[in-house]
């Protein structure tokens, strides 16, 4: 057994100081303390700064991590999307896999416990197997034309579930099969990511003019908005983790809170927004609404790494514990994990991260542009 002590434990929405962990070879956890004197206690490892349970990524793209670099920042959400379908023939298969082995063990270093992954393929599926990363992965159907036998051949892999892009990027009749399939597990949509999305249910935007050029028709535009079609065509006993959110409104939010209550996941990636268009998630709103929020990294064709940390440092004024919670506990809750994972309490085997280089004051520890986190369980 290992005894591990920190400044603080993060868990759950609490900051409870001067902690002890005792964790058993299996990785689980055995006991929580809090210490009075290390001093004289040689068989307890002391670490500066903060604990907490292994970290829920609750929105990646994995396989893409060969994109790292290869499009500029800035470019918008329609020249992002252009842009990845331009470079994404650039690359071999060993390079997409190196990329893919790279990212998968790095995050793990980092603390990362589960991860809500969208494919499109195969390429992850085999560094997924070998990794001690619990990973959920969302079968994503893409474009106007598509259905859902090109994906449905994903779903031979453990814990992989049909999910659709998008609210403006499948067709209904699709859209509708995959949402009413019965499933334990929640759907990941992108949703309101730019004001484009909204716009095209009103035949504006560059959304509606790029599809125009291309000669494309959508037959769900007379839902009026994204949340107006979520609402409308997804059971409301499914669970959905709506991603980015970026454009949402209270409007918005209150047709989605009406129809799915607690199912509704919000799911913020404010590094990767940032990097594409500079818009931020509405994190004060949905919090002012006591909504579910969770953190994920998208890929890093939107992002310079997968660090669950500097997706904290970019919630504004959130404070560090309630963060911490929106990317472990909440994340577990998600996914349907959190009996084994999310928070540090006594049976259960959710990792240990330590978050180094905080700044302490007389409301409690902060996040700066130095503090890192890594895997000591």
């Amino acid at each position: 057994m290992r005894r591990i002590a920190s400044h603080l434990l993060l868990d759950g929405g609490r900051a409870v100081p001067r902690p002890v962990v005792t964790v058993g070879a299996d990785g689980r956890i055995v006991a929580v303390e809090q210490w009075e004197n290390l001093d004289s206690d040689a068989s307890t490892e002391f670490y500066a700064g903060a604990l907490c349970a292994g970290f829920v990524n609750a929105h990646c793209h994995l396989e893409l991590s060969y994109l790292r670099g290869a499009i500029a920042r800035g470019t918008g959400f329609a020249g992002f999307a252009r842009a990845i379908g331009a470079v994404r023939g650039n690359f071999t298969v060993e390079e997409r896999l190196r990329a893919v082995e790279t990212a998968d063990a790095r995050m793990w270093h980092e603390g990362v416990q589960a991860v809500a992954d969208i494919v499109n393929g195969g390429t992850s599926f085999a560094v997924k197997a070998r990794s001690a990363i619990r990973y959920r992965s969302f079968a994503e159907v893409f474009g106007l034309n598509a259905s859902t036998s090109s994906v449905r051949p994903l779903l031979q892999y453990p814990d992989t579930t049909l999910t659709p892009h998008s609210a403006y990027s499948i067709q209904d009749a699709v859209f509708r099969e995959i949402a009413s399939e019965a499933s334990d597990n929640p759907l990941s949509i992108h949703f309101m990511e730019s004001p484009d999305e909204a716009e095209l249910f009103r035949g504006a935007g560059s959304l509606a003019a790029w599809y125009g050029r291309m000669g494309w028709r959508c037959d769900f535009l007379g839902y009026g908005s994204p949340a107006r079609r979520v609402a409308e065509s997804v059971p409301s006993r499914r669970r959905v983790m709506l991603v980015h959110g970026c454009c949402v409104g209270e409007e918005d939010y209150d047709i989605i809170a009406g129809r799915f209550a607690e199912r509704a996941v919000w799911v913020v990636c404010p590094q990767s927004n940032r990097y594409i268009s500079g818009l931020q998630p509405p994190v004060e709103l949905l919090r002012r609404h006591g909504a579910h929020i969770c953190v994920g990294t998208d890929s890093l064709a939107s992002n310079d790494s997968l660090s669950m940390v500097e997706e904290l440092g970019l919630l504004g004024g959130v404070p560090l514990e309630e963060a911490v919670a929106m990317a472990t506990i909440n994340g577990a809750r998600a996914l349907g994990l959190d009996g084994e994972i999310g928070t540090v309490e006594v049976g259960k085997r959710p990792g240990l991260v330590l978050i180094e280089n905080l700044a302490y004051d007389g409301r409690g520890a902060h996040l700066t542009p130095d503090s890192r986190s890594r895997r000591l369980v």
